[in-house]
């Protein structure tokens, strides 16, 4: 006998069939309260939970009229959202609409940490772009990869090594749905790989109104090494990562003509996907268009984003490589080998010069961005000799800044309070100075409660999972029971957390360990650290890093006032951004193309504290949070250390402590509370991916006249 399931049930179901709940006010909510220990254990999985739910406890929340209530409303307005047509927008050209979206492919994608098949930045920033896409209506698909166990697990050894650990994604649990033919049949294509047919399945993720297809290659009807291409994220050697790459772009756009879709524009997010562009050149040149002729119709298709300001950043590949892999497609082309390898280079006739995806995606790209205004300026230095006739303020790349989808990231107490004051959907009018201008009406002791309240919230959290952490790892009782005291709900809480490559300078908050010990031990004014991130696998300076930090925090780790977290993900960033007070980011310039986890604090009431790069760079105004350092470098990194360390401890030591601790009659700290509403009057506005991705629809997107 089957269990009885509710018609509630039946409606969650097929909400939890679309990742739109996930930034909806209430929307977690609705599903972590079915059973708050089965949604920790399940992953945050809503799919996983019904299934997994106790039919006694379906029955149980359908009586219940509060419960009812909630979600009923979050379906209805679910129902209403997703059936909203998807039309052009004001002053978009009507050339893009669903019949031709924009094609948006990535080789990572952050929608939330149910789907991890995603690192880091880039992936935020394209789960971000695809829901504000959804919101505004833009017609957008995504394309990636479906890694069957995505990016890695972090445990950290007793000699505080980074070691990697993977796990097998559970794929029929995920919110997701293997996409079919007209007939029924799931529908696939078909790649070269080593010049054999490698079979290619569709997956369908339903992102609000935007659907992000993911290309996997674990298929018993593949020989064993290709059903591992789609295995981990930046994970393997330079091969891998060069058959994942072939995957994306050529499978990309075979997995899109399989589902009868044209794209008006095909948006490359780094360079990965950029083998597109041979398979867009191909299908021209298989109906008989000449060359030059062809490569036109391609680069009026393409555009291009670089998040990389460094030239080790992007993906080369030595010919032996390309002879292998490639030489399959310029059978195929018609074209000979020289004339594709010259393709990927940015000098086409030396020979020596390794096959480049930035080169490839920019010679059929009708434009190119960096992602904030100082990207823009280093980028067109760094690709200078692509066009050497022109000086690099004339190098045709733009920029467009990242922006963060508020509704993702702002916490519900935070998204309650602006609402309140800004009016309903304020997400959505930020362009509109009436709603800014109301931030001024932002009570003292309302905005200082909120942030004690997600700081508690932040303590609570940290606790909880260095518990679990601890008792895995079986360290002794003492130190397990000692993470019940870790951090204090009502000192100064400063985050850093991000990919940790070196250049991020983390070893920056210990560069002189006895002022920051200091900082930490202040009786009257403690200062309190939360630090999290993973290295690359390879990157074992990274990694050492991790070991200083532990080996210099052991003598006062009893203090409990600087925390290292595991296996940071999109989960445990959404409490450090929620409930840090300050958000500290020393990247050395001008390596950070942008970094968005900085935006991410400011509707919480957090402020920034941040070298003179990426989006800080155009952002600070003097009044919105703390920059750190000049923004000169005279090219000695040792020296631009030491500079940028005394810089930090002297904004920390004469500034933001003095600030934070400084309480009137009320217990509240008036001046902090006046940068914070500075903060979000200046930032708000302007860095979120609605802006971005409007930006994107009438700037980049729409099609040459």
């Amino acid at each position: 006998m089957s269990a009885i399931i509710p018609p509630l049930f039946r409606d969650l179901r097929e909400l939890a069939g679309n990742y739109w709940w996930s930034w909806q006010l209430d929307g977690p909510e609705v599903f972590r309260d079915i059973s708050r220990s089965l949604w920790e254990t399940c992953g945050h999985n809503p799919k996983k939970l019904l299934d997994e739910t106790l039919a006694t406890r379906r029955t149980e929340l359908d009586i219940d009229p509060g419960y009812r209530t909630r979600a009923q409303d979050l379906i209805a307005r679910f129902r209403a959202s997703v059936q909203l047509p998807v039309e052009p927008l004001p002053g978009l050209d009507p050339r893009l609409n669903a019949e031709h979206p924009i094609a948006y492919f990535s080789a990572e994608f952050a929608i939330h940490e149910s789907l991890p098949i995603y690192a880091g930045g880039l992936g935020v920033l394209a789960g971000d772009h695809l829901k504000s896409a959804s919101d505004l209506g833009l017609p957008l698909v995504g394309v990636g990869l479906l890694y069957r166990q995505g990016y890695f697990l972090q445990d950290m050894d007793r000699s505080n090594w980074q070691r990697e650990r993977y796990v097998d994604i559970d794929v029929p649990s995920l919110p997701i749905e293997r996409v079919t033919a007209a007939d029924g049949r799931p529908l696939s294509v078909t790649v070269l790989i080593h010049r054999r047919p490698v079979h290619v399945s569709i997956w369908r993720v339903r992102v609000g109104r935007v659907p992000l297809y993911l290309l996997d290659t674990n298929r018993d009807d593949n020989e064993e090494r290709d059903r591992w291409i789609t295995g981990h994220l930046y994970g393997g050697n330079q091969d891998t990562r060069l058959v994942q790459e072939l995957t994306l772009g050529f499978g990309g756009v075979r997995a899109l003509r399989a589902l009868g879709l044209k794209p008006s524009v095909f948006h490359m997010n780094e360079g990965h996907s950029a083998f597109l562009t041979l398979e867009l050149l191909r299908e021209e040149l298989a109906q008989g268009t000449p060359l030059a002729e062809a490569k036109k119709r391609v680069k009026a298709q393409c555009v291009f984003t670089t998040h990389t300001p460094v030239t080790a950043g992007h993906d080369v590949f030595g010919v032996e490589f390309m002879d292998t892999h490639l030489g399959a497609y310029w059978n195929e082309l018609g074209l000979t080998r020289d004339q594709c390898l010259a393709f990927g280079r940015r000098r086409p006739d030396d020979l020596w010069e390794p096959f480049g995806m930035t080169p490839l995606a920019m010679r059929f790209a009708r434009s190119v961005n960096g992602v904030s205004r100082k990207h823009g300026e280093v980028c067109r230095e760094l690709f200078r000799d692509f066009t050497p006739e022109r000086e690099p303020t004339a190098v045709p790349i733009r920029h467009v800044t990242n922006g963060i989808h508020l509704p993702t990231w702002t916490a519900p107490v935070a998204r309650t309070l602006l609402g309140r004051y800004l009016g309903p959907d304020w997400e959505r009018r930020l362009a509109d100075p009436r709603t800014i201008a109301r931030i001024a009406d932002l009570p003292d002791a309302e905005l200082w409660e909120m942030r004690n309240r997600l700081r508690r919230h932040l303590v609570a959290a940290v606790r909880a999972r260095a518990f679990g952490s601890r008792t895995r790892n079986c360290e002794d009782a003492d130190f397990i029971a000692a993470a019940d005291h870790l951090l204090d709900p009502d000192v100064l809480t400063i985050g850093f957390a991000r990919r940790m490559a070196t250049y991020k300078r983390m070893s920056l908050i210990i560069h002189d360990p006895e002022r920051t010990a200091r900082l930490l031990t202040d009786h009257e004014r403690p200062v309190q650290f939360v630090l999290a991130g993973k290295a690359h696998p390879f990157d074992n300076e990274a990694k050492r890093n991790f070991q200083e930090l532990a080996r210099w925090k052991r003598p006062i780790e009893h203090l409990g006032r600087i925390v290292y977290l595991e296996n940071y993900d999109v989960s445990l960033a959404r409490f450090l951004v929620q409930g840090c007070d300050v958000w500290l980011n020393l990247p050395r310039r001008p390596l950070e193309a942008s970094g968005t986890s900085g935006q991410k604090v400011v509707a919480n009431g957090g402020l920034n504290c941040s070298i003179l790069d990426g989006w800080w760079h155009e952002a600070f105004a003097g009044d919105n949070g703390w920059a750190i350092g000049a923004e000169l470098d005279d090219g000695d990194p040792d020296a631009q250390d030491n500079a940028d360390a005394e810089a930090l401890y002297r904004v920390l030591e004469d500034e933001v402590v003095p600030l934070f601790y400084d309480r009137d009659e009320r217990g509240i700290p008036a001046g902090w509370l006046e940068r914070v509403r500075a903060s979000m009057r200046s930032l708000l506005p302007v860095f979120n991916t609605d802006r971005m991705v409007l930006e994107y629809a009438r700037e980049v997107y729409a099609p040459p006249s």
